[in-house]
């Protein structure tokens, strides 16, 4: 069985938070909800330990992410999922802190210009929010679109990253987009 090492974040600012990671990287991070352990068919055959030394440095660069002094982790990511999804989280973290990008230019950037919509489940899927920062994804109108964490935590990571509503409406308006 794999060992996989996690620890819990009780007191972030996007709230409560579940890390795990293998020994390849950070394979987890999601906003808690008091399923333990999480669902995740890729951790099937895996052991937990609860393991918050171990955790420590992804715990770190975190906690800079959030109080602004971080825009890029330096850690490595063990992303589980189909190749597709893959695709879409690597596109994903092309996408530069501060900026978003539509769910139709997603699907483009992964080569598929007609699945906004496996897109968005890809986003869904995603299992390591924040530092896969599928929060910098939007809809086609400029509107927020969803987010596992809630729109008021996708709102709050956006605009801690830099990103103006007002002026990005304002933008999609003059497009004749919204």
């Amino acid at each position: 069985m794999e060992p996989i090492h996690y620890c819990r974040l009780g007191s972030s600012p996007a709230g409560p938070l579940l890390l795990a990671a293998s020994e390849r990287g950070l394979a987890l991070l999601e906003f808690e909800r008091g399923v333990f352990p999480p669902g995740n068919r890729h951790f099937a055959d895996s052991t937990w330990k609860e393991s918050p030394a171990k955790m420590r440095h992804y715990v770190r660069e975190l906690e800079q992410y959030f109080a602004g002094r971080r825009r890029e982790f330096s850690f490595a990511l063990d992303l589980r999922g189909t190749d597709f999804q893959r695709r879409c989280w690597q596109a994903l973290l092309a996408i530069p802190y501060g900026e978003t990008r539509t769910y139709a230019e997603l699907a483009r950037a992964v080569g598929q210009p007609r699945g906004f919509r496996a897109v968005g489940m890809a986003n869904h899927d995603n299992p390591v929010a924040i530092v896969v920062p599928c929060h910098r994804v939007i809809a086609s109108d400029g509107t927020l679109g969803g987010y596992g964490g809630g729109l008021p935590i996708k709102r709050w990571l956006l605009e801690l990253e830099g990103v103006k509503f007002e002026e990005q409406m304002k933008l999609f308006r003059v497009a004749g987009v919204a």
